[in-house]
Formats: C-alpha cells, sequence, structure tokens
C-alpha cells in the first residue's frame, strides 16, 4: 500500500517542486537506519584512507570522526537496500512518479556538528542529465532538524525556470550557481524544511536548493535517494551516470518501457544489458531464428 501522500500534497509538488512530509517515515524505520548510521559512523574510524564508503572532512580522526558522507548506503548495508529500492522511500517516488520507477543513486550526507560544510546553490540535474526532467530526490531526516543545523534550502517554483551555469566564466566546473546569477535564482525566497525525525523532504531535479553549514552541536544525518520515471534514462558520458553502482539505474517500480520517441520518432527499445548478460549480435540472431 502507498504512503497517504494526498492529491493536494502531489499537486504542491508539481507546482513548488518539493514537498515537505513531517514525520512521515514511522518510528521503527527511523530508529533502525540511525543505529545503522551510528555503526558504519564508528567504521569510519578505523577505515583505511580512500575507503569508498566514507567521504571525511580533512580533520576526521578516529579519536574525533567528521564525515560528509557515506557513499552509496544501498550498495552498504541490506538495511539501506530494502528502505530505498523496495520500502517507504520507494513507495513515494512511487506515488509522485506514476507505477514504473527506477533508481539512480543513494547518499547519506551526514553535515557533522560545529561548522559541517555548506552546499551551495545548485540544481542536481547538471550533475546527472537524463532524457527528462522527472528525476527527484527524496531525503528522510534521521534526526531532528531545525534552524541551526543547516537545513536544505529549496526556491518555490525554481524547478520550471532557468537551469544555470554551474561553472566559472572560463568553463571550470563548481557545481554552484554563479554569485552574479543568484538574484535571478531568488535564493531569498528559499523554503528552509525544517521537522522532527522521520520528516521527509522531496526535490525535483531542477529546483534550486542549497544549505548552510551546521551551526549546532549536533550531528545532521540525512539519508537522500533518487528516481525518476522508468521512461527516462540517464545520459552517459557526461556528470556523474557513469559512475554508477551495481543498482543504479535499475528499474524498482512497474516495469521498463519498450519503446522509446526520441525527435517525434518511436523505436522498440531492446533488453538491458548493463548487468552483463549481452553476448553478440550474431549469439542473439540465431538463437531467436533456430
Amino acid at each position: 500500500m502507498l504512503p497517504a501522500i494526498s492529491d493536494a500534497e502531489i499537486q504542491t509538488y508539481r507546482s513548488r517542486g518539493y514537498l515537505l512530509l513531517e514525520s512521515f517515515i514511522d518510528a521503527g524505520w527511523v530508529e533502525a537506519l540511525s543505529a545503522k548510521t551510528d555503526e558504519l559512523v564508528d567504521a569510519s574510524r578505523v577505515a583505511d584512507p580512500g575507503d569508498w564508503r566514507f567521504d571525511t572532512e580533512p580533520d576526521h580522526a578516529s579519536d574525533a570522526p567528521r564525515l560528509r558522507r557515506i557513499n552509496s548506503p544501498v550498495d552498504v548495508d541490506p538495511l539501506f537496500e530494502t528502505f530505498s529500492l523496495d520500502g517507504p522511500a520507494t513507495d513515494i517516488a512511487e506515488a509522485l512518479l506514476g507505477p514504473d520507477v527506477r533508481f539512480h543513486h543513494s547518499k547519506l550526507n551526514l553535515k557533522w556538528s560545529d561548522g559541517g560544510e555548506e552546499v551551495k546553490w545548485h540544481q542536481d540535474i547538471a550533475f546527472w542529465p537524463h532524457t527528462d526532467f522527472s528525476p527527484l530526490t527524496i531525503g528522510v531526516y534521521l534526526r531532528d532538524v531545525d534552524e541551526a543545523m543547516g537545513p536544505m534550502g529549496v526556491v518555490p517554483g525554481s524547478h520550471t525556470g532557468e537551469l544555470f551555469d554551474l561553472t566559472t566564466p572560463d568553463g571550470a566546473w563548481t557545481g554552484s550557481i554563479r554569485d552574479e546569477d543568484l538574484p535571478r535564482a531568488r535564493t531569498e525566497e528559499a523554503d528552509h524544511l525544517v521537522g522532527p525525525a522521520g520528516s521527509v523532504t522531496v526535490h525535483n531535479c531542477c529546483a534550486v536548493h542549497g544549505s548552510q553549514p551546521n551551526g549546532s552541536d549536533r550531528v545532521r544525518p540525512l539519508l537522500l535517494q533518487t528516481y525518476s520515471r522508468a521512461d527516462s534514462y540517464p545520459l552517459l558520458g557526461v556528470g556523474t551516470n557513469g559512475l554508477g553502482t551495481r543498482r543504479a539505474h535499475q528499474v524498482v517500480r512497474g516495469s521498463a518501457p519498450d519503446h522509446l520517441e526520441i525527435d517525434g520518432r518511436r523505436m522498440p527499445t531492446a533488453p538491458d544489458w548493463f548487468r552483463g548478460s549481452y553476448t553478440s549480435i550474431f549469439d542473439v540472431q540465431q538463437r531467436t531464428h533456430r
């Protein structure tokens, strides 16, 4: 059964480009995800430098861990895998995207206490372009989040507006909107999403968003997972799409489409051979015509 996202909430997402669903995930899930997060933080204390699971701040130490992110939690522990690929987060994605849903990636941003780093204003779609603008990211607060903790701010309606340049004037990638463009991005209108543990944020891939440093003495763990409609495909050869892990791009609800339309022309789609089942055109043709 899908979560009780009302028609009004769906319309709010479509018109504003984001949602805040307070106390939406039940306490059992929140407690389990929080406990697993704590285990991983402890593991980071003794992890080898460069361990792919952990993105740490420069002064991270075994006796004083400071993590920015746990990478791809769906590939780190089965609990996150279930939650993101066939659990409450998937249910929300299905309610907003329709019956056929494709998973893209997950991450667990920690924004450590006493100055955990800001996330400058940006739009996600530039980092991982798709064939449409359906991708959305679902966040879950694993702790209570207030204004002091650097909550995410989202500019209402920005998902249908300008797609901003995230480079310097000479073309170097910064991943953030240029200072001179911020007035057009209307960042002063951002809605900063605070709420108790278990609250859910949803934002469209084109929504302008960012967050300030964490000025509190509490860590702000935010579990994030990104989905698109199943007929939305990540474009390889640009951004982070080629860095996907073993769970990337798979259809997690419904089924993959049997056709594509490009420039108004319809064509059938081949099976998804990303997982390595393809041999050659010779083998495929001979097997199907025997």
